[in-house]
């Protein structure tokens, strides 16, 4: 579709554009040497602040979402 995930900072610019994952989080792009692992990186915002987890990249949470950008 060329919706790429956004990555840490694009989701950081996000957040100062408008306030997102209040309630929810959000996959985003994942380093490879991470994902050779397993893991993946989700964030969500909490407290005022935005916040960058990990998990595993077989995890399923309801409330989980993806963020993309849309290059045209």
């Amino acid at each position: 579709m060329g919706i790429d995930l956004l990555t840490e900072d694009l989701y950081r610019a996000l957040q100062q554009v408008e306030e997102v994952d209040t309630k929810t989080s959000s996959w985003i792009v994942t380093p490879s040497a991470v994902r050779a692992l397993g893991g993946a990186l989700f964030c969500d915002r909490r407290y005022g602040r935005v916040f960058v987890y990990h998990n595993g990249a077989q995890s399923y949470y309801a409330a989980r979402g993806f963020r993309g950008v849309l290059r045209v």
